[in-house]
């Protein structure tokens, strides 16, 4: 087959995306998620059935829409190096926006009130660097023991409510433990996937030591999500004990 240059038919380097259902698709699936997450936690019926349905949904729209992203900067090369400064800026913004909302349930709980933690940063901190120099078994130790880890934590934090002496409804400390945890383990989730993600393009041998965006970026939400739990222990566990 033919190799296509870019320059033969487009004059400019930035990629015209083509229309997608997926993004309109996963927003609906992630209020379907929180909407029925509310159910659930004040008891409403088939409220975790509904939670289960809107988890998998959304699951399932990532998937299908991480796999349209590689295939254009993996297969189809839309990811030029002046797209990929545009990626990274909006990974930027993203993580601004989401530390509004983690700056949201601290000013609550702070205005109010007036576990054992897992540290999961170094292994994927090791993967990144293990990519970077070649080493495509460190990345891959890396990143699938950081995948361990965030499962352990994550059913550790699910552990911790069925045995939580409290519930949601109870205070407004029970409030805002459960919204603020249950937030940041909803973004653990999501990190997961997208570490998920990275593991098994660099198992494909999609990325490289120099072409390796999506995984990099993931790598940056990751360690945000690491901070925010750093200040959520110390607020919420350690001050609010």
């Amino acid at each position: 087959m033919k190799n296509i240059n870019r320059t033969e038919f487009q004059a400019f380097p930035y990629h015209l995306v083509e229309p997608s259902p997926w993004p309109i698709l996963t927003s609906f699936a992630l209020l379907t998620m929180t909407t029925s997450a509310v159910m659930y936690f004040h008891g409403f019926a088939n409220g975790g059935e509904l939670l289960t349905l809107g988890f998998c949904l959304t699951a399932g729209g990532m998937i299908l829409w991480f796999r349209d992203v590689i295939t254009e900067g993996t297969y189809l090369g839309d990811h030029t190096s002046q797209v990929q400064k545009g990626l990274t800026l909006g990974v930027a913004l993203f993580i601004v926006s989401e530390v509004f909302a983690f700056l949201s349930v601290f000013w609550a709980y702070f205005h109010s009130s007036l576990a054992p933690t897992i540290e999961i940063g170094a292994t994927i901190t090791y993967a990144h660097h293990a990519l970077i120099q070649g080493n495509r078994y460190g990345a891959i130790l890396g990143t699938f023991l950081t995948i361990v880890l965030a499962i352990l934590f994550t059913a550790l934090q699910g552990f911790e409510y069925i045995e939580a002496p409290f519930t949601i409804a109870d205070s407004v400390f029970g409030t805002v433990f459960f919204a603020s945890t249950g937030l940041h383990g909803l973004h653990v989730i999501v990190g997961t996937l997208f570490i998920l993600v990275g593991f098994f393009r660099i198992i494909s041998y999609h990325l490289t030591d120099h072409h390796h965006l999506g995984f990099e970026s993931a790598i940056l939400y990751w360690h945000f999500v690491d901070v925010v739990w750093l200040f959520l222990f110390i607020a919420v566990y350690w001050w609010g004990s």
